[in-house]
């Protein structure tokens, strides 16, 4: 089975997490960014609410997959902390405090998702999964330490509007 490349954004800034740290892959899908840093050496936690998704990482060196609904079940990761969090493609609001609760001393914030303008390219149109301006920035703003970010329209792997950062926890 062929499984599409990471994100560039997610490869770009892999780097700063810290080496052989634990990684929470959110909404992992098919687990593009799982497997890519596993290949690494880091360990991964993978969480997508898709049985089937999940299904193909069993087995996947260096991976532990979980099946679960993280908008409408339990937080299963409380007393956690990761090395790196990675966020693609996914945005619900309610879990910011988690995932930035989730990091570790050093840990590494890469998240990307889709952003107001998408709406011009197609899917997603809901405002409740395009991110507003400056957000992820606000987000963070007092609690991480901001490598890069970026809001912008991009034409890879498909013509859309993102908002991206990479952030450190340097409490």
């Amino acid at each position: 089975m062929l499984f599409r490349s990471p994100s560039a954004w997610v490869v770009r800034w892999a780097d700063r997490v810290p080496a052989g740290g634990a990684v929470l892959d959110i909404a992992c899908g098919t687990g593009r960014h799982a497997r890519y840093l596993a290949a690494r050496g880091h360990p991964v936690q993978a969480v997508d609410r898709d049985p089937a998704a999940v299904a193909r990482l069993s087995g996947v060196a260096g991976i532990s997959a979980l099946c679960a609904d993280l908008e409408d079940g339990p937080w299963p990761y409380e007393d956690k902390r990761f090395a790196g969090v990675v966020v693609a493609n996914y945005l619900y609001r309610p879990l910011f405090s988690r995932l930035l609760a989730a990091l570790g001393e050093d840990g590494v914030l890469i998240y990307e998702t889709f952003a107001v303008g998408n709406e011009r390219y197609g899917r997603p149109t809901n405002p409740a999964y395009l991110l507003k301006p400056g957000e992820l920035l606000e987000i963070v703003r007092g609690r991480l330490r901001v490598i890069a970010y970026e809001d912008l329209p991009v034409s890879e792997p498909k013509p859309a509007m993102v908002q991206r950062i990479c952030a450190i926890n340097s409490r």
